[in-house]
């Protein structure tokens, strides 16, 4: 098994690598100069992707205009675009040119198919040469945008038999430009929003339901697996919110500030949220104060490469933060691992399979961030996939942890007021009870009645058959005692050999001797589950209750002391107190 795993991530490590090796190639490789060629768009293709019909060039200092990048364009290094990804543009501004002729009659557009960019420029001359600027990104508002929307949008110029020349410009200081770009007709536009509207609604909806119900079962039983678990879908989703772009369109379109915070402290604040939940899943400090130790340490450096992140919000923290991002990862792997493969909890092998596709799926977008791989659609919604398979089985995994939990704690409570042997309730429990009976039955002046049974001959059965005969016996008496009562009627232990019997009201006191008779008859019965020809030799006593200025606790004393009153050979088993 183990050398299979070590196979299996070989072969992803491998996997990487060349991935790596042949985007490092196919970046390095640069045709200097190199012009776009002219798309003309429409016929039947409602879409183009601009990977390699368009060229890029770096501005390191990001100090140029469109003016002065627009007269050296002859002269500019250019490079063709071939993947979605240009490399960082930390501190400068990428240029990206490519020239499109529309159609007349219709409409196209670009989308930058990434919404976290902090600020995207578009230049384009109309017929009359006068220069046209739409600007999206997250230093604007949503509604700012030249196209409001998830994603930033910008009109092509329609109605212009010309091949037009488009800038796009991009500043970001804290991430790469990783965004795929598409022209796109404006009903291939208006399609895709709405697929992406139902696929999102989906997923947030799952992701908002899971969150309340986690919270809910949280605070209900006081459960802190629950409660980190409802933290950490909080924290997921808002992020998810913030990088997809609909935050900013739906959620919180006029708080800038907030969408800006919300970005910087993705990953790592969702990250150190999920570390803390499988820490309280797993409880580490059960087998180690330095695993425990360490995974507080890991979370705090967590916490604090974020906080630094969202002041700073430079590429060198975000690196850190997807570096810490990457150990986590790992961390909640062994922790699940280990404590799945140490059979300290049945239930963690669940915790394992649902971890296992966001852990797997997620190394995608990380690898991405450090140019591993190049982006595409694992690496964009990856995580989105990953999370709607974990989501549901984590809430199974916690609710079964939870039901156990509970049934053990509801045992350990039952054993203060059950009998262990019989299942029957113990002497204080009828007492308790008993109050409450005779207070409902003087209230509506009505008679209950109390039975005191005794095993008149369980001494002889442990002295013939052995203890375990006898035990066996209170069991089948017990059995025995069930099945004479009634709706609210209740039976109970209360000695070594008696039980006690109540008789909720109305009562009559022919009622009450057909009750004890049945009792009687059932116990003279042969059982298989005792030794062959032995029977259960009952004494009852019975009294109709309320009597005046006796409680609960008084009435069974009295009770169970007639029960002394009646001798062992006496041929009658039923003794009536008061009637």
């Amino acid at each position: 098994m183990w050398r299979s795993v070590l196979r299996a991530l070989g072969a992803a490590l491998l996997w990487f690598a060349s991935a790596a090796g042949a985007n490092a190639t196919s970046e390095t490789d640069p045709v200097a100069g190199v012009q776009p060629p002219a798309i003309r768009l429409g016929a039947a293709a409602p879409s183009v992707n601009l990977n390699r019909q368009a060229v890029y060039w770096l501005d390191a200092q990001g100090s140029r205009t469109i003016e002065q990048v627009e007269a050296a364009a002859d002269s500019l290094p250019w490079l063709l675009r071939r993947r979605d990804s240009q490399g960082p543009v930390h501190g400068g501004a990428l240029w990206i040119l490519f020239e499109a002729t529309v159609p007349a009659g219709e409409h196209w557009y670009l989308e930058v198919s990434a919404p976290f960019h902090e600020k995207v420029q578009l230049f384009h001359r109309d017929a009359t040469g006068r220069l046209v600027a739409q600007e999206a990104g997250t230093v604007h508002s949503v509604a700012e945008w030249a196209v409001p929307g998830r994603l930033p949008t910008f009109r092509l110029a329609g109605n212009d038999p010309r091949p037009v020349r488009y800038w796009l410009r991009v500043e970001d200081d804290r991430s790469d430009f990783v965004a795929p770009l598409m022209l796109m007709r404006e009903d291939a536009l208006q399609q895709a929003r709405e697929r992406e509207q139902f696929v999102f609604g989906a997923y947030f909806g799952l992701a908002g339901l899971v969150a309340i119900a986690a919270l809910a079962n949280g605070l209900a039983f006081r459960d802190k697996a629950f409660l980190a678990f409802a933290l950490y879908i909080v924290l997921l989703g808002a992020g998810q919110l913030g990088r997809a772009g609909i935050g900013a369109q739906h959620v919180w379109p006029e708080w800038q500030v907030w969408n800006d915070t919300v970005l910087a402290l993705w990953p790592g604040a969702a990250t150190a949220a999920a570390l803390w939940f499988v820490k309280v899943v797993t409880e580490p400090a059960r087998l180690s104060r330095a695993l425990d130790a360490s995974a507080w340490g890991l979370i705090a450096a967590l916490l604090g490469a974020t906080a630094v992140h969202v002041v700073i919000g430079s590429w060198t923290s975000m690196a850190l933060v997807l570096a810490l991002t990457g150990l986590s990862l790992i961390a909640v792997l062994s922790m699940v691992t280990w404590g799945w493969l140490g059979g300290r909890d049945r239930h963690l092998g669940l915790f394992a399979l649902g971890f296992a596709p966001v852990l797997v799926l997620a190394a995608f977008p990380l690898a991405r961030s450090f140019g591993l791989l190049p982006t595409n659609l694992v690496t964009r919604f990856g995580l989105f996939f990953g999370a709607a398979l974990e989501l549901p089985i984590l809430y199974y995994a916690l609710n079964l942890r939870l039901m156990a939990r509970r049934e053990a704690d509801l045992r350990a409570s039952a054993l203060s007021r059950t009998d262990a042997l019989t299942g029957l309730p113990h002497r204080q429990a009828i007492i308790e009870r008993l109050d409450t009976s005779l207070a409902h039955a003087r209230g509506q002046k009505q008679n209950c009645a109390l039975l005191g049974v005794r095993i008149s001959n369980l001494d002889a059965i442990a002295e013939e058959f052995g203890r375990e005969a006898a035990e066996k016996a209170l069991v089948v008496a017990a059995s025995h005692l069930r099945r004479t009562i009634v709706n609210f009627d209740m039976a109970a232990r209360v000695d070594q050999r008696e039980f006690a019997v109540l008789l909720e009201a109305p009562m009559t006191p022919q009622t009450v001797t057909s009750r004890a008779q049945q009792l009687v008859a059932s116990g003279l019965r042969q059982i298989e589950a005792l030794p062959a020809a032995l029977t259960l030799k009952f004494h009852v006593t019975a009294a109709m209750l309320p009597v005046p200025e006796l409680d609960g606790e008084a009435s069974l004393a009295w009770v169970i002391d007639g029960l002394d009153q009646m001798n062992q050979e006496v041929r009658k088993l039923i003794r009536p107190l008061n009637f």
